[in-house]
């Protein structure tokens, strides 16, 4: 069995021992001979503790892995059979500029939705571009398995602009599938879930256990749904949920239950303290730990991230892809109608068929509209935000900005716009005039 090269762009990330324990523990059938991990000069300190661990971790695995940990991208991806990108632009840094510049402006702070969703979307999608132009020239075959958040825009720019074979990624999906096979006490091979939506946007329209539905058991309160650990706990309406028929993700929560969420965002930030404080505690606990020499696995802590079964999701992909076994997994993909309501050129969360050459997203039949109405308005604001990415087009930001349900006005919207160019100014740098449209 022909070996194979994993690239991992964003290698000093936190995430990164998760993802080398999912290959270790799947070495019987992935024949990896070496990973590669790459990050930029701002994050080598961290690649390299990064790096140190990983290679405890193969050691103590007693497998034949090559562990490169390396600034240099190009020298990486030459002849790499998988990539995956899990990139920062600015770094935590910019998560809190992100949430501090958005609850500034009365509007909710978060990291993928919303404005601050917006202005990490507009930071990574040049950087992404880029990355992907050395993937078409050394690695033209190369898979590329994308978890940059967010990552329904990021997947939508690269399939719209560039001829990667790119596949993104959430552990939202896998989460529910671990959820429902604990509650109901069977093997995640007997849960059955049908998806409908974007990425961190998704309903699940039913679900079976053993061939039988289970829908109405969540509806009416048997069974809480999944709440993730980077979402405010907050419970939902019964006589919402059985209006909606369906289970929303964690992430409706911005768009269903926004003065609450708001007002606790709001709270904390009064006190200096939002997510991404946190985060960045957390992120500093876990790099105490990943340096010390006696660390040889994946510690508990990281699931405070917010990432849990992230190297799951990613390895069981993988795995799918590489041994063309055509199974079904929940990711996102070109939709190609298979959510009628949405143009065919957008990326969508769904299940799809995995094959070798091709991922197929599978029809999802018609769409209520209690789901229609907010699945299509946010769709467009990521449409318009790609778009705004690559134009460079003050107007088309600005109308993107606008239409998103958590901006109240097109007043706001602009404000924060103004705000968002100058605290974004060393990555909007070359966009800062948006093909010569005025602020």
């Amino acid at each position: 069995m022909k070996s194979l090269k994993i690239v991992i762009i964003g290698g000093g990330s936190s995430y990164t021992p998760e993802l080398i324990e999912g290959i270790i523990n799947n070495y019987d059938v992935l024949p990896v001979s070496e990973i590669w991990l790459v990050d930029i000069l701002e994050g080598r300190e961290k690649l390299m503790i990064i790096a140190g661990l990983a290679k405890r971790m193969i050691a103590q695995a007693d497998c034949s892995i090559k562990i490169v940990e390396t600034l240099d991208r190009r020298e990486a991806l030459k002849d790499a059979n998988y990539v995956i990108t899990q990139i920062r632009v600015g770094q935590l840094d910019m998560r809190r500029s992100d949430e501090y510049l958005s609850l500034k402006h009365g509007v909710i702070g978060q990291e993928t939705t919303g404005a601050g969703g917006f202005m990490k979307a507009l930071r990574t999608i040049p950087v992404m571009l880029d990355i992907c132009e050395d993937i078409e020239e050394l690695a033209p075959e190369a898979w590329l398995l994308n978890f940059t958040n967010p990552a329904g825009i990021i997947t939508e720019a690269i399939l719209k602009h560039s001829n990667v074979k790119v596949v993104g990624l959430c552990n939202n999906p896998i989460n529910f599938y671990k959820k429902f096979a604990k509650d109901y006490q069977v093997p995640m091979k007997d849960v059955s879930i049908q998806f409908v939506g974007i990425n961190h946007l998704n309903w699940i329209t039913d679900f079976y256990i053993k061939g039988k539905s289970r829908l109405n058991d969540v509806l009416a309160g048997v069974s809480a749904s999944y709440e993730a650990k980077n979402i405010p706990g907050l419970e939902w309406d019964p006589i919402f949920l059985q209006s909606l028929g369906a289970i929303p993700c964690g992430y409706h929560k911005y768009y269903y239950q926004t003065d609450q969420i708001l007002a606790e965002q709001l709270k904390n930030y009064k006190k200096g303290y939002t997510r991404a404080d946190q985060v960045q505690q957390v992120e500093k606990e876990l790099f105490t730990i990943y340096e010390d020499p006696s660390t040889m696995e994946k510690p508990d802590a990281l699931e405070q991230r917010g990432g849990a079964y992230y190297s799951e999701a990613a390895v069981n992909l993988l795995t799918s892809i590489h041994l063309d076994n055509k199974q079904i997994h929940t990711v996102n993909v070109r939709n190609n109608g298979a959510i009628s309501c949405l143009p065919n050129d957008v990326c969508i969360e769904v299940n799809c068929i995995v094959e070798n050459q091709q991922i197929t997203p599978i029809q999802t039949g018609n769409v209520s509209p209690q789901i229609r109405g907010l699945l299509q308005v946010v769709k467009t604001y990521e449409e318009l935000t790609v778009e705004a990415a690559v134009t460079r087009k003050i107007g088309t930001a600005l109308q993107a900005l606008t239409i998103h349900p958590l901006i109240p006005s097109a007043k706001k919207a602009h404000e924060l716009l103004q705000d968002m160019l100058i605290a974004n100014e060393a990555y909007f740098q070359p966009i800062l005039y948006f093909g010569g449209d005025h602020v």
